[in-house]
């Protein structure tokens, strides 16, 4: 029996991102799963290198990968609609359970356990979550940097909100603080100024 697990998560380049505002640069889910995954990576390492952290980077980066496999069902929910009020935004959860349920049981039923704590968001184990969550936010920060430094204000607000978010984050978990103090800058610099960095060294 042909299994569509696959087939579903290779839509994930046709799913866009901030559907309701201008980008200068367009984004798909497929582009935001794979840099969270990289910088979940990165934060799980630094965790575990630079304080005395003990968690399974591997395991940090595929959970990340598939962080948003529900959007595959019903599509990338905006964060204005999602958490319009507390009634909708319990709506909406329920809608992605069923949306990576549905995911969970499109592969063979023999490979279902081992992906039921990556897939299933209320399954997967806390530490990894708050890691990957940490992630997503540190990616729609730099995409909102990268917005505003080609002269493009719609992500004003998001930078603003985001910066709360990571103020809070920095003082909860040191790695955000390290990851932003020796990553972030770099990642509005063009790649001129990449090269020249790389030379001096």
């Amino acid at each position: 029996m042909q299994s569509t697990f696959l087939a579903w998560m290779f839509r994930m380049p046709l799913i866009k991102r901030w559907a309701l505002m201008f980008c200068v640069k367009p984004e798909n889910v497929a582009e935001h799963s794979h840099q969270v995954a990289i910088v979940a990576h990165l934060l799980a390492v630094i965790k575990n290198k630079k304080f005395a952290g003990n968690v399974n980077v591997d395991k940090v980066a595929t959970v990340a990968l598939y962080h948003e496999a529900s959007e595959t069902r019903f599509g990338d929910i905006v964060s204005p609609t999602k958490y319009a009020n507390p009634e909708i935004a319990r709506e909406f959860k329920k809608i992605e359970y069923l949306a990576e349920r549905q995911c969970l049981e499109s592969l063979p039923e023999e490979f279902q356990d081992t992906f039921a704590d990556i897939i299933v968001q209320d399954n997967v184990e806390p530490h990894y979550k708050e890691i990957v969550k940490a992630a997503d936010i540190l990616v729609a920060y730099i995409k909102a940097l990268d917005e505003l430094n080609h002269q493009n204000h719609e992500f004003d607000h998001v930078k603003e909100r985001l910066e709360l978010k990571l103020a809070t984050l920095k003082t909860q978990m040191p790695e955000v603080d390290y990851f932003m103090t020796t990553f972030i800058k770099s990642c509005s610099a063009t790649v001129d100024k990449l090269s020249e960095v790389h030379i001096k060294k």
